[in-house]
């Protein structure tokens, strides 16, 4: 029997200098904030944020993110949360800090408020996490029953970051129709367990037009740190288009890829979360065999937003045929998506579709 589930963030708030608002969202959860966030984040935006909390009557308490999302830092922020007495957990920052902070919040049973400063992946609206070992490899899913209770996007922050977080918030997001129409076809379950939605659909589908249409143009304005209407369309279909739509609708072989890429050691964990995916859609793109046009588009388009669309460019052309394999196997893992695109995929077929790519991807004029 069919079972349609849907599922969102509490409150989306986005735009140009809505961060000095966060105290007054906030008051809407409770008094007492818990404050996480990377050393670099909290030398930008840091004493904003405790200005506008302060301005609200919220009382903060500020710890710092060690830099994975892993469960032994996850138990650490949250035994110093309990220790806090804080109602309400804020995350500040990128994706892994973002995951870090809705699992402290899981464990607390508390509210959540998320304040992504790049618009660079599709985390900040979801109810999961992606969990790593404290060495950075993929380990699992981590799931919650409710979607963060206020996601706010300051665009001009965003903005002011490195447009390689922006460029690669881009590539996230336009795995997310990818990987929609694989699910729906295959008859897989979504992220939320459910079947596929309209809505879903219909949001990831939104979320594709509106990053081929407007990316190029809020890609170079985000590289001159300005916010512009396409700006302000890209970070919303970055950030709550991409997040609704990989929620509902699914993930499949891009996320699957990106995922056993953790499988091997070197320079490609140098690449940010979204220049692995852009690797991992166009491989995705290869096993279900897309027109080879289609796959030349995204190729184009990834290269002029400087995502890498060939091994060298991932740090793999002289990886071993054994650990191409790996990748794979690691992909194929029962706890991954590839069974959404394909359930009798090899690690050998996986391995020759990432081999297969840079072949292509040489030959696109």
């Amino acid at each position: 029997m069919s079972k349609f589930v849907f599922s969102s963030p509490r409150k989306y708030v986005q735009g140009a200098g809505v961060l000095a608002e966060l105290g007054t969202w906030l008051k809407e959860l409770g008094d007492s904030a818990f404050l996480i966030a990377d050393d670099i984040v909290w030398g930008l935006v840091g004493e904003q944020v405790q200005n506008t909390l302060k301005q609200s009557d919220i009382q903060q308490h500020y710890e710092k993110f060690n830099g994975e999302a892993s469960g032994s830092e996850i138990t650490r922020l949250a035994n110093a949360a309990r220790q806090q007495g804080s109602v309400v957990v804020v995350g500040l920052g990128g994706g892994k800090t973002l995951d870090t902070a809705k699992a402290v919040a899981d464990e607390l049973q508390s509210p959540v408020a998320i304040v992504p400063t790049a618009a660079s992946t599709d985390a900040p609206c979801s109810a999961l996490s992606v969990i790593y070992s404290e060495s950075g490899v993929f380990e699992s899913y981590r799931f919650y029953s409710k979607n963060p209770d206020l996601v706010l996007v300051d665009t001009w922050v965003c903005a002011q970051a490195p447009v390689r977080l922006f460029a690669s918030g881009i590539a996230d997001g336009l795995a997310t129709y990818v990987e929609a129409q694989a699910v729906l076809r295959s008859h897989g379950k979504s992220m939320v367990n459910g079947d596929p939605t309209i809505a879903g659909m219909a949001i990831a589908r939104a979320c594709e037009e509106t990053l081929l249409t407007w990316g190029y143009s809020a890609w170079t304005a985000v590289a001159q740190k300005r916010v512009t209407p396409a700006v302000e369309a890209v970070v919303e279909a970055n950030t709550l288009l991409s997040g609704l739509g990989f929620e509902n609708a699914g993930l499949a072989g891009a996320h699957a890829i990106h995922n056993g890429f953790t499988a091997i050691e070197g320079d490609i964990h140098h690449l940010t979360h979204g220049e692995k995916v852009a690797y991992g859609t166009l491989t995705q793109m290869v096993l279900e065999q897309r027109p080879d046009e289609e796959i030349a588009r995204y190729i184009r388009f990834y290269r002029a937003i400087n995502m890498p669309t060939t091994l060298a460019e991932m740090h793999l052309e002289n990886e071993s045929w054994e650990n191409m394999v790996r990748i794979g196997a690691l992909a194929n893992s029962e706890g991954d998506t590839l069974k959404n695109l394909n359930p009798g995929l090899t690690p050998e077929t996986v391995a020759n579709a990432i081999l297969a790519v840079d072949a292509f991807s040489q030959s696109v004029k």
